[in-house]
């Protein structure tokens, strides 16, 4: 760790060195299509009266080192163009004017379309638009910059699934995310992509954008485009980007301290300890990537090497990481054959330490000893309160990760207007998990005298397409289609061992053969657990047509015809059809305050398939009970059918000026066919339940995007641009008219109080409850009469009759995304702010361990907040411990600094940047953490309490949350 340190900062007093040794400057900039948002990857940018010539990058991105008084040359079939001379603004932004034919720019689903001939809500992200920082999961690289795409990542802690969502619900199913396009392959992993490989992404978030993936779009479709090698001749370069981040606790719970805990009645252990700051660290990162990329006019390659070394906040967090890609392309017979092949493989070593420790530090006694002086840890017999640091140091929870992904594809024109494309990708996963706890361990290991338990899991998946395109272009017209053919068959087998009684504990894991458990002739005492998948297909075929008209009207319709073998036998299949309109308004009328006026329409229907396999077929189970018996679980239903989205979407862009733009999109989703596990009639179904399409959702919202470069001046600009969502989603049809669900799970609060009201007809994810109304005299609290009968009922369970109502709500109302983008001369400073609001949160800590009841003082520490009411004895749901948690957050703020270089030097770029993440938050909520939770989060056996994952419950601020953290980071690039 140290050496490394020691070569990044080496390299940086080796890159200040070289300023002030330059009379040639570095342009820097993108070129742009004429609505000033979509770059244009391709254009040749040419220093006049010179061979000095680069290429713009798929965003559209561009560096060129030029003389002092240089003018450039900016050209691309499809496009007028355009020279600018010295002296030049940095970035120096270029608006290419479209020249018919116009250049293909929007990625869609098996192949492009032009920006002009856009009917779908796309939205094209570029490497210069993503956030910067310590990011190391790809999807941090977008969140807040899209409107329409909802990223959560609640805390800092490095293992954490981001909640990932497009246009909000699309299914009922756990931490589901859109679908994931990597180099065209459906399906792919994004855990086997680094951050520092990702060129750009394409968002199709509407149904007629998405419904070209069929059975799998409804949640929309993000295409990642990998970065690629130079196809200029001779051009090989060399890139290093490397940084040092490092993390500390944001925020932090406010236990009582020691003294404070002493004068509330609490036992008096003689010692002083701060366990929040015990199990927590300042956590240093380092990431190195160096990529070697070049190529000529018949092959581009492009092969990166990426560590990663992440350090959550929490002790014992974080992981190793290296990751290789390689990337090549190949033209042959005369440029009718192109040929694209990708490998990429990732290994991770994984700490995931243990989040509970977290947990315990906010309520574990301030007064007891860490450690006796034998050194043995102090743990209290109680009930779910646990020495933190003990079990952080006498367990283990360690993990390996191994992806390996290849794809080829092959394009071969026949004609001028016709081509064929044939496609070959596999991926593979392994995961293994390793716990171990000891022998001396209140938690989980004392009682079972020591307890090892190992997981490992194997996936994988192969796909192959082919389809054929047809285009022809005529003096008004431009027509292209799209046919083609998928397979794709995926497989997942796991295995779980749990064992205990150990002779010790110095094998860990590692001596599973010891375990005094397999004497003991108890079944409930081993654990063993093993399933594998059948081979699960998706087969489908697919057609496209795109027109456009003088680049003015354009009409896009598809259809899908998809199975999955995961469905009914009775119904594997359905066809998935899409039709979209496109109108540049202000190619007819010439308006000329307008650079642009366009208008869309969309309808497209899409599905959603179950993740798990086997849910249409019977599910029998094994007892051990009475010498063995096997019984039948869950009925299998024939007529279980995907879920289906329809959905319209009307869009408007608007250009002013060359400075402005614009994009609004309105839109209503119908989902139904919903697919739950359900009660059914024993006399039919012996086993009494089976999954069935039970339910329907609608969702209508708004999402608009603006661009404005407010100053362009000189040296000196300003750009600014924001991202707004709003959308409301409501049950549509339900088994139940009204339903509770979610428990607190905490302990002295009446765990059978429900928490979240889904009800026909209102939004998902009410919090339902009474109203406080203050404290009685014996602590206990006091609540409203709403009816109006003069009796005070503040229980839910019964739903009307009781005083309760609405409480909040746990989805946001508005999310929003602010960009500003400062630069003067070399320097630029980028200031990212993301907020979310109208959305609640129930704060389980403070339900649990803010009331002063001096029964608990002993067991538990206690917390005070902002929102503490003095006198309250004893704790119980209500809107008390409901909370608004609207926030906005400096979320990102970097500043960067570019160094010119000699024309001779072998550096052809070299940036430093300093980046901080989580800067600042303004929130009223009193809790640590004020994002919204998307989904009530599945728990461990730890506290007793088990509960899935839950999407119709959303809100809920649960006591396992991890501490948030605020970064800083030092980072160099250089370019070679």
């Amino acid at each position: 760790m140290l050496a490394k340190q020691k070569i990044s900062y080496a390299l940086i007093l080796v890159c200040f060195t070289l300023v002030g040794f330059t009379q040639n400057q570095i342009v820097t900039g993108k070129v742009l299509a004429e609505n000033s948002s979509i770059g244009i990857p391709g254009v040749v940018i040419l220093e006049k009266g010179s061979s000095n010539s680069v290429v713009t990058a798929s965003g559209g991105d561009y560096s060129i080192n030029v003389s002092p008084n240089a003018t450039l040359i900016f050209s691309i079939l499809g496009y007028q163009t355009k020279e600018k001379s010295a002296p030049f603004n940095f970035p120096l932004n270029v608006l290419l004017v479209r020249d018919f034919p116009a250049a293909e720019l929007l990625p869609v689903g098996y192949g492009h379309v032009s920006d002009s001939n856009r009917s779908r809500a796309i939205t094209i992200l570029s490497k210069t638009d993503f956030n910067q920082g310590n990011i190391y999961a790809a999807t941090q690289l977008w969140q807040g910059k899209v409107a329409g795409l909802s990223i959560y990542n609640r805390g800092g802690d490095p293992f954490a699934l981001l909640n990932i969502r497009i246009r909000g619900i699309s299914t009922f199913e756990p931490n589901s995310i859109p679908l994931i396009v990597i180099d065209g392959v459906l399906g792919a992993s994004l855990d086997n992509v680094d951050p520092n490989d990702i060129e750009s992404i394409s968002l199709l978030k509407d149904g007629s954008a998405a419904a070209i993936y069929g059975i799998r779009g409804s949640g929309g479709a993000i295409l990642v485009t990998t970065k690629r090698g130079s196809s200029k001749p001779g051009d090989v370069s060399i890139a290093y980007n490397g940084y040092v981040a490092v993390a500390g606790v944001l925020d932090r719970w406010p236990s009582l301290s020691a003294s404070e805990y002493v004068a509330a009645g609490g036992n008096n252990l003689g010692s002083v300890t701060d366990w929040q700051k015990e199990v927590t660290r300042t956590g240093v990162s380092d990431v190195h990537t160096i990529a070697i990329s070049g190529g000529n006019e018949r092959t581009t390659f492009r092969v990166s090497t990426n560590f990663r070394n992440i350090n959550g906040i929490l002790k014992k967090s974080g992981f190793d990481q290296l990751n290789a890609r390689a990337n090549f392309t190949h033209s042959a017979l005369n440029d009718k054959l192109r040929i694209e092949s990708s490998i990429s493989m990732t290994t991770r070593n994984n700490g995931f330490s243990f989040n509970e420790a977290l947990r315990y530090s906010v309520i574990f006694n301030p007064t007891a000893p860490m450690q006796f002086p034998s050194g043995a840890y102090y743990q209290a017999i109680q009930f779910d309160n646990y020495n933190p640091v003990s079990i952080l140091e006498l367990n283990s929870n360690e993990g390996k990760k191994k992806n390996l992904n290849y794809n080829l594809k092959a394009d071969y024109k026949i004609s001028s207007h016709l081509s064929v494309t044939a496609a070959f990708a596999h991926e593979y996963e392994n995961n293994l998990t390793d716990e171990y706890y000891s022998r001396d361990s209140f938690f989980r290991g004392l009682d079972r005298g020591g307890l090892a338990r190992r997981y490992t899991l194997d996936r994988s998946f192969s796909l192959f397409e082919s389809f054929a395109t047809y285009s022809r272009q005529s003096a008004n017209t431009n027509l292209s289609a799209v046919i083609g053919y998928s397979y794709q068959t995926d497989n997942l087998e796991d295995l779980f061992i749990s064992l205990g009684n150990f002779p010790n504990d110095q094998l860990g894991f590692n001596a599973l053969q010891y375990a005094g458990d397999r004497l003991s002739g108890n079944p409930f005492l081993v654990d063993l657990k093993s399933s594998k998948t059948p081979e699960n297909k998706i087969i489908a075929t697919f057609a496209r047509l795109n027109l456009a008209h003088k680049n003015g009207l354009s009409l896009h319709a598809s259809v899908r015809r998809e199975g999955s073998s995961k469905l009914g036998a009775d119904i594997q299949y359905g066809y998935f059809p899409a039709v979209g309109l496109g109108l540049d308004i202000n190619r007819y009328l010439r308006l000329s305050q307008f650079d642009f006026l366009k208008f869309r329409l969309g309808y497209g229907v899409t599905g959603s398939l179950p993740k798990s396999s086997g849910l249409s077929q019977d599910l029998y189970n094994y007892s051990f009970a009475n010498g063995g018996s096997v019984q039948l679980a869950r009925n299998g239903n024939p007529e279980l059918r995907w879920e289906e989205k329809s959905e319209i979407n009307a869009g408007i862009d608007i250009g002013l000026s060359s400075r402005f733009s614009a994009t609004i999109d309105v839109y209503s989703r119908n989902i139904k066919d919903l697919i739950l596990l359900r009660s059914v009639d024993p006399a039919v179904y012996q086993s009494g339940q089976r999954y069935e399409n039970a339910a329907s959702i609608k969702t209508k919202g708004i999402e608009f995007a603006l661009y404005y470069d407010a100053i362009n001046f000189g040296r000196i600009r300003w750009a600014t641009g924001i991202v707004a969502t709003s959308y409301r989603t409501t049950l549509e049809s339900f088994p139940l008219n009204e339903e509770l669900r979610a428990s607190p799970g905490v302990p002295g609060c009446g765990c059978s109080t429900l928490l979240i009201r889904n009800k026909v007809g209102e939004a998902i994810g009410d919090m339902w409850g009474p109203v406080f109304d203050g404290v009685n005299a014996d602590g206990t609290p006091r609540f409203k009469d709403l009816n109006g009968d003069g009796i005070v009922n503040p229980g839910n369970s019964g739903l009307s009759p009781a005083d309760v109502q609405v409480l909040g709500n746990g989805l946001p109302s508005l999310e929003l995304g602010w960009s500003n983008q400062l630069q003067f001369k070399n320097w630029s400073l980028n200031a990212f702010f993301r907020g979310a609001f109208g959305h609640s949160l129930v704060n389980d800590f403070r339900l649990s361990f803010e009331p002063e009841n001096s029964g608990f003082i002993n067991s538990y520490n206690r917390i005070k907040t902002n929102k503490t009411v003095p006198g309250l004895a004893s704790s119980q749901y209500s809107s008390l411990y409901v909370e608004s948690a609207g926030f906005l957050k400096l979320d990102n703020i970097t500043l960067s600094y570019t160094i010119k270089a000699l024309s001779s030097s072998v550096v052809k770029n070299l940036r430093m940047y300093t980046t901080i993440q989580n800067a600042f938050v303004v929130t009223n909520y009193a809790g640590i953490d004020p994002e919204p939770v998307l989904e009530d989060p599945g728990t461990s056996d730890n506290g007793g309490f088990l509960r899935a994952a839950d999407v119709l419950a959303p809100g809920i601020d649960r006591r396992n949350s991890y501490f948030p953290s605020r970064t800083f980071t030092v980072g160099l690039s250089i370019g070679l």
